[in-house]
């Protein structure tokens, strides 16, 4: 069964718990789900995977407000983080309208996924990596909107730092210090880079993306990620004159 047939079943928010679990909660029995042992690793795996999906259209729906108003650019930017087959459109559909009325602030939402997947930092950066993507769906990040993700980074565990790397890649080349995207120093030896490049690029390889215990609904995560690393690496080796 694929990550949309669990998402809304009957007992799926009870799998979840915590303020994810009752916006799921909100469309059990939409779908039936089956039975599985709970402390089977199906069945841990499941929940990570349900949090995940339920988490990215959540947050994806508070993302969309925080400037204000929901736009028809921001709903299409979700759907391409989302691949959502065509007969599980109204359920995810349903998820979001909830999580947009849901009273819970968008920071317990963050905070269920930071706890779940808090070995597994990777995870949380492709989920800000879709959030960013929403966020400039109509082709600048409003200041409302960077500061919710700001705060979303926050309680995910990220430093200023580690912010600035994230926001700078998704920012866009053009305007962004490719050594920053990498997460390099520029006086980092030309081997060093190529070591590091590599190891970016293996990590985030959608295999590496569905390893990490994303859903593989949601690979196209990945890509906009591998884009920015790859410019950001041919900027630095053009500059350096590397081969």
């Amino acid at each position: 069964m694929s990550i949309w047939g669990k998402l809304a079943g009957a007992t799926a928010g009870l799998v979840l718990g915590g303020p994810l679990g009752a916006v799921l909660g909100g469309v059990a029995g939409h779908v039936a789900d089956r039975m599985i042992d709970p402390q089977s690793e199906e069945a841990k795996e499941a929940k990570r995977q349900l949090t995940f999906t339920v988490g990215v259209i959540a947050l994806s729906a508070k993302m969309a407000k925080a400037d204000g108003v929901v736009t028809n650019d921001e709903i299409k930017a979700f759907r391409e983080i989302v691949d959502v087959p065509g007969d599980e459109v109204e359920n995810v559909r349903r998820v979001f309208r909830l999580a947009m009325q849901d009273v819970a602030g968008y920071e317990a939402y963050a905070r269920q996924i930071a706890n779940l997947f808090k070995d597994s930092p990777a995870v949380l950066e492709d989920l800000l990596d879709g959030l960013f993507h929403i966020a400039l769906a109509d082709g600048v990040v409003h200041p409302n909107e960077l500061t919710y993700l700001e705060r979303v980074a926050d309680v995910f565990g990220f430093t200023e730092l580690e912010f600035g790397r994230i926001k700078s890649r998704n920012l866009g080349p053009d305007d962004s210090d490719p050594y920053l995207i990498l997460g390099v120093d520029p006086e980092i030896s030309d081997e060093d880079l190529k070591s590091v490049y590599r190891r970016l690029v293996r990590d985030n390889h959608p295999d590496a993306l569905i390893a990490r215990g994303v859903p593989e609904e949601f690979v196209s995560l990945a890509n906009d990620k591998l884009a920015a690393i790859n410019s950001a690496y041919d900027r630095i080796a053009a500059e350096r004159g590397l081969s």
